[in-house]
């Protein structure tokens, strides 16, 4: 396998990086706040970048998300591109590419995704929805969500439609997240109406949801349960890639402090345990990496990459949150300014390891994928 990016890919990484570095300063991000940059989010989808993210992939993407997880930019890339975008384009039907992708593209829309489905929403006859998500993240920006009911069917919700209530809640980074509820809101169902569904229940739609690639059946839950899952898998590998980026920005901060500040008359960064603490966190920074990259490429190339992205998510949780402890430690007492830039990247690190799931979850999920794939 081959993880050097194309000339296309590239070109869109440094594109994002000269954006990301530019608008996506500490003073612009605290001037923000709680809310999102609506300028940067301008600037990047003018600039093409998130109708770019269909030409260049998953892998791409993971690119560009590493650029903005070095700034902690507060925009709703991640989620609007792999909910929206790759998610209408990779298994949305000719109709709904053609209507909902040119508003994705140019940021005039907006989507997020309830993903992971721990909700259990509840869908009627009428493909009318139920129930309550206790958190989205990007929600109040969202125009569009994607949802999940029971049976891991995916539906695409308009936020603006009635049956559709969106209550601010705040969350350790600062992620315009909403709680979503629904009381019989109208859904469109992503892939069409397809076949009737089967009345049985899933045999195992939770099993399913890590596979990343389609069941061998396209009829009924297990139908819907594998487009859940490759979503699933699309996201978790997405968000993988911005903690890679969260992580490096942690590290360069923390290496900039210990090579200027002084103690005793020399550099912090010559303390032995400084440079091992900064050795673990290089090294788990690149794992993250790494693995995002292969399960971002086997997606590219079709191939099969459940596990993948599962390890990526692993990665992303435990070493992700053990490189945001070590970047504010290593900045001693400054680390503990809740207004130092640092302390951003600690906060997007502890909530990106919430939102992929505690490592001992998804390492659990992982066994029973490896478990299921080695019987078949």
């Amino acid at each position: 396998m081959d993880f050097t990016p194309t000339e296309e890919q590239g070109a869109a990484q440094g594109l994002a990086a000269q954006i990301f570095g530019d608008l996506a300063t500490h003073e612009r991000l605290a001037a923000a706040g709680s809310g999102t940059d609506a300028e940067l989010w301008k600037e990047l989808c003018a600039a093409g970048l998130t109708s770019a993210v269909e030409e260049i992939g998953l892998l791409g993407l993971v690119l560009l998300l590493e650029e903005q997880g070095r700034t902690t930019a507060q925009v709703p890339f991640a989620a609007s591109c792999v909910y929206g975008l790759l998610a209408v384009a990779d298994h949305g039907t000719g109709e709904q590419r053609e209507r909902l992708l040119p508003p994705l593209r140019d940021g005039t829309a907006v989507a997020t995704g309830a993903f992971p489905a721990r909700s259990g929403l509840r869908t009627d006859g009428e493909g009318r929805l139920s129930g309550v998500v206790p958190y989205v993240p990007w929600l109040r920006d969202a125009t569009l969500v994607l949802v999940a009911d029971a049976d891991r069917v995916l539906w695409v919700v308009r936020t603006a439609d009635p049956g559709v209530a969106l209550l601010p809640v705040e969350t350790t980074a600062p992620w315009s997240a909403a709680r979503l509820v629904l009381d019989r809101a109208p859904g469109e169902r992503l892939g069409g109406p397809g076949p009737e569904l089967n009345p049985e229940p899933s045999p195992d739609p939770e099993a399913e949801a890590g596979t990343g690639r389609e069941p061998e059946a396209e009829t009924g839950q297990t139908a819907g349960a594998g487009m859940y899952g490759a979503v699933l898998a699309a996201s978790r590998t997405a968000f993988a890639g911005l903690q890679a980026g969260v992580c490096a920005g942690s590290l360069a901060r923390a290496v900039a402090h210990t090579t200027t500040r002084e103690q005793f008359g020399r550099p912090l960064s010559t303390n032995q345990g400084v440079l091992l603490r900064a050795a673990d966190a290089h090294m788990d920074t690149e794992a993250i990496r790494v693995t995002a990259y292969e399960a971002a490429w086997r997606h590219d190339q079709g191939l099969a990459y459940g596990a993948q992205a599962l390890t990526a998510a692993w990665w992303a949780s435990e070493a992700g949150r053990r490189v945001v402890h070590a970047g504010q430690h290593l900045h001693g007492g400054t680390g503990a300014d809740l207004d130092h830039p640092v302390h951003r990247h600690f906060l997007w690190g502890r909530q990106l390891d919430s939102y992929l799931g505690c490592g001992s979850e998804v390492l659990e999920e992982l066994g029973e994928l490896l478990v299921k794939e080695g019987s078949q």
